[in-house]
């Protein structure tokens, strides 16, 4: 089949699977006596199975490791389990990274409508961000920081 076709069967762009090609994700397609790829009827399977590799989260690289265990006969399930496992631990520290930017950003705006506007007259500092008065930083309420300010020189002459 032409890319073409391969491109309307899959829904991955003609650019794409010349890419996937490029990179060995794809086999090599056999070639016409006109120049045009002539892909097999399995180039449909294996773009689909990229595919839902990648909506798995698993990189380009981490789908080709487990095309190449497959094509050395080998078993990919403990691989990919594997695999699966490392990336949902790492979706995990971003949530976690997430719901602290969230409690941060609580607390600024929480922060920010309780101070006057009037007392706003600092052009380089925001008093919303950069702490209160006293010097004290603005935390999560468990006493973390939320955020750092600029350390502030003196001039010593």
């Amino acid at each position: 089949m032409k890319i073409g076709e391969l491109s309307q069967r899959t829904g991955v762009s003609t650019k794409t699977i010349r890419f996937y090609e490029d990179q060995g994700v794809l086999p090599p397609a056999d070639r016409a006596p006109n120049g045009y790829r002539d892909y097999p009827e399995d180039a449909v399977d294996r773009l689909r199975f990229v595919k839902d590799a990648q909506s798995t989260g698993l990189t380009l690289t981490e789908i080709s490791a487990i095309l190449d265990l497959r094509r050395q006969g080998d078993s990919t399930c403990e691989h990919v389990v594997d695999l699966l496992e490392g990336h949902l631990s790492g979706l995990e520290r971003h949530i976690e990274r997430l719901q602290r930017t969230k409690a941060q950003l609580v607390a600024l705006t929480e922060r920010a409508r309780s101070l006057d506007p009037a007392e706003c007259v600092d052009p380089n500092r925001c008093q919303t961000i950069a702490g209160d008065a006293t010097g004290d930083r603005v935390s999560d309420g468990r006493g973390n920081p939320l955020h750092s300010t600029p350390h502030q020189h003196a001039h010593r002459g």
